[in-house]
This record gives structure tokens, sequence and C-alpha cells, in this order.
């Protein structure tokens, strides 16, 4: 995990699973007491989502205030499945692909 330069976010590579959900959980701890409307997670260079992984991902998303949302910049197509089947309409989360 790294911050981003250019937009309020971070970059993750590698896998986010067992071994490394407490550093995914404290990002997106610190982008939850981000003020800005919308904080960008860029996730091309992540070849692996567990389900906890993305379940801490709704987590942070249900908990963001009204007109606040996370923008998962090209995660694994897994990701948006797993949040399709487990947390349909989840407000606060937009998937873009490039």
């Amino acid at each position: 995990m790294r911050p981003l330069a250019d937009r309020a976010g971070w970059q993750a590579a590698g896998e986010i699973s067992l071994t490394t959900r407490s550093a995914w959980e404290q990002a997106l701890c610190r982008m939850a007491q981000d003020d800005g409307e919308v904080y960008h997670l860029e996730l091309s260079a992540v070849t692996f989502v567990d389900v906890a992984g993305v379940s801490a991902l709704a987590a942070a998303a249900r908990s963001l205030p009204e007109g606040r949302r996370i923008m998962l910049e090209q995660p694994p197509a897994a990701v948006g499945r797993v949040l399709d089947m487990f947390w349909p309409g989840l407000r606060g989360v937009e998937v873009v692909s490039r």
C-alpha cells in the first residue's frame, strides 16, 4: 500500500489476504477519516482479494457519510463479482475499469 501522488487514495499491489489484511484494514480506516468526496483505491497491481478483504471494503463503504464514495480503479474481476453477490446495490463503491 502506498499513497497516490495525484489524488486522495492508495495504490495496492500483490494479494489482499490473511497475511496483508491488517495493512488493508488500516488503509481503509485512514480512508474513512479523510474528508474528501471521492477516495481512490488503485488496484491494477492486485492479483488476489479474498472475501474477507472485500468484506472489509464493504464495511468501510457502509460507514461513509452520505455523498462520499470509494472509487475502485481496475480491481481484479472477482472483487466486482463478490460485491454484487454479497452486497448488491452497495452505495458508496464505484468500480472503474480502464
